[in-house]
């Protein structure tokens, strides 16, 4: 399990519940390595300011985490972490590697509205 504060989605089982349950979700799919703390640590102080937004990881290296490795926004991906936006269960953008606040807000803001 990943060492954050977010939300951890351990199956396929959760990954389904988490978007039947979430109009807007941010799932960050990594390890806890240099490229996927501070997206983790960015995820956590946002969880704050977008209320209307669940935020949560998934650990990239369990078999379960294929629901994210395998979609076909992530499939040229070469750098970690992964990770998608839905919008009522739909990928609506997904991204690789290191991502700033800034970067991860003007996301959150096009696709789920500013909080």
């Amino acid at each position: 399990m990943l060492r954050t504060n977010l939300t951890h989605v351990l199956s396929e089982a959760e990954h389904s519940k988490l978007l039947q349950e979430n109009e807007n979700v941010m799932i960050c799919c990594g390890r806890m390595g240099p490229m996927c703390i501070p997206v983790y640590e960015t995820m956590e102080e946002l969880e704050n300011e977008y209320k209307h937004v669940k935020f949560a990881d998934m650990e990239f290296d369990i078999q379960d985490a294929r629901v994210i490795r395998n979609l076909p926004e992530c499939r040229t991906f070469q750098g970690l972490p992964f990770v998608v936006y839905y919008k009522n269960g739909k990928v609506v953008k997904a991204t690789s590697s290191i991502q700033s606040r800034e970067q991860i807000t003007e996301i959150l803001d096009q696709h789920f509205g500013k909080q």
